[in-house]
């Protein structure tokens, strides 16, 4: 597969700051906030069982049936969710049937949402025909959504003006200063 490089270099990185500039001073194991986010939902299957919940699918058979996959991981992937705040479960009960639960995306599920569109946004450089496939669009004008990186201030900030940084890089130092005692 020919990739187009052209446009790549070393300004389309992240710059690193302070002491984070001695990159080999700091793995990323057990602190890092991708890491960890990719510990909760880093699996295909948890991300398409959020894909059926941002659909509308809340019960355990039509996610199921949706996804495509056994009922024996989906149960797994609700569980994980569930104890990481993802989804809540709400009992129902049919006509006739027993109680059952369906799930439903808690605010943390929903702040998901903007990895959701970058995630289709992105899957769309992937497929050879762009005109079939799901579109997320504003209900309101019905164009397409899209994600856009912005600092807090509102600029919006491509990968070549980013930086990285330690957050609280004071006590960072200080723990990485005890750890080498």
């Amino acid at each position: 597969m020919d990739h187009d490089d052209s446009a790549a270099g070393s300004t389309d990185v992240l710059e690193r700051l302070g002491a984070f500039s001695d990159r080999d001073d700091w793995p990323a194991k057990g602190w890092c906030r991708i890491e960890r986010s990719l510990d909760v939902i880093g699996t295909r299957s948890a991300m398409l069982v959020v894909r059926e919940l941002f659909y509308g699918g809340s019960k355990f058979d039509e996610l199921a049936r949706r996804t495509g996959l056994s009922e024996a991981v989906v149960a797994g992937r609700l569980k994980q969710l569930y104890a990481d705040g993802i989804v809540d479960r709400r009992p129902y009960r049919e006509a006739g049937k027993r109680t059952r639960d369906e799930y439903v995306l808690t605010e943390r599920g929903r702040g998901l949402f903007p990895i959701v569109v970058a995630l289709v946004e992105w899957g769309e450089g992937l497929r050879d025909d762009h005109r079939t496939g799901v579109e997320l669009v504003h209900r309101d004008c019905g164009t397409s959504l899209s994600a856009v990186v912005t600092c807090e201030k509102g600029h919006e900030v491509p990968v070549d003006r980013a930086a990285v940084r330690l957050k609280g890089e004071e006590y960072a130092l200080a723990g990485l200063r005890r750890g080498s005692k």
